[in-house]
């Protein structure tokens, strides 16, 4: 008989109070018994810390922590390393699981040979409401098949949606900067020995984000990223595509909405 499964979801917050309810809802909600929680809080000022308290009332499996940080990345290291389960999955604050069977979906597809599970990304807005895929609105395509290479054409999957086994998940390199993420991936993919596209929309992703805020400082980040995995030389030859690439797509949504 298989191993069943286990998750680590792990959400990071900073004065987040308007935003993390319902990302814990969404966790709270799920069908799949197998599943701790983490909550990583960086000594939130707002009501972040009564609302982790008031759902650990409800949530067993769910452990938090609530101090200071260096970051972004310093806290979700606290919440890799606080991490039991098979599986990890970074569920930022706004951001939900997309149905109460989305691991329960995931579980079933489980292998002893699955180091990665990924999927589709829905983007909603502030008021919840879907706007289309991340595929569909974006020139990042989740792929059919994954390895690390097709990663040279840049995040092909939402971080929230890229489901990695723990054992194949190093520390984010802070040198990385707004995208140790992306990193992130490509270090676990070079690793997997397979990686399973599940087949389903896997997270509600709320649109914007630090990168979208910090564009040009995450084009020279994801920049350095790849010229460390791939070389120089292939990496300026992905940008030459990356570029024909945002001009085609913006041809192909010409008068409809773009990511």
């Amino acid at each position: 008989m298989s191993k069943i499964p286990t998750f680590s979801i792990i959400t990071v917050v900073y004065n987040g109070d308007g935003l993390l309810a319902g990302t814990m809802e969404s966790v709270f909600r799920q069908s799949y018994p197998h599943v701790e929680y983490i909550l990583v809080d960086g000594a939130s000022k707002d009501g972040s810390v009564k609302i982790i308290a008031e759902y650990a009332s409800k949530m067993p499996h769910l452990r938090w922590i609530s101090e200071p940080d260096r970051g972004l990345y310093d806290a979700m290291n606290k919440g890799l390393r606080m991490a039991t389960g098979d599986f990890v999955q970074f569920l930022n604050a706004g951001d939900w699981l997309h149905a109460p069977d989305t691991l329960e979906k995931m579980a079933a597809l489980v292998t002893p040979q699955t180091g990665v599970l990924y999927g589709e990304t829905m983007l909603v807005d502030d008021a919840r409401k879907p706007h289309g895929t991340m595929s569909e609105l974006s020139t990042r395509q989740c792929p059919a098949h994954l390895d690390w290479k097709k990663y040279l054409g840049g995040m092909l999957v939402v971080h929230q949606s890229f489901i990695p086994r723990r054992s194949l998940s190093p520390e984010y390199r802070a040198a990385a900067e707004l995208c140790a993420d992306y990193d992130w991936c490509i270090e676990i993919l070079k690793k997997s020995e397979k990686n399973i596209h599940v087949g389903n929309i896997v997270t509600d992703y709320l649109m914007g984000g630090l990168s979208k805020k910090r564009h040009q400082q995450s084009l020279r980040n994801r920049f350095e990223v790849m010229r460390h995995h791939f070389g120089l030389f292939p990496t300026l030859l992905a940008h030459v595509w990356v570029v024909f690439r945002a001009g085609l797509h913006r041809i192909r949504r010409w008068g409809k909405e773009r990511y």
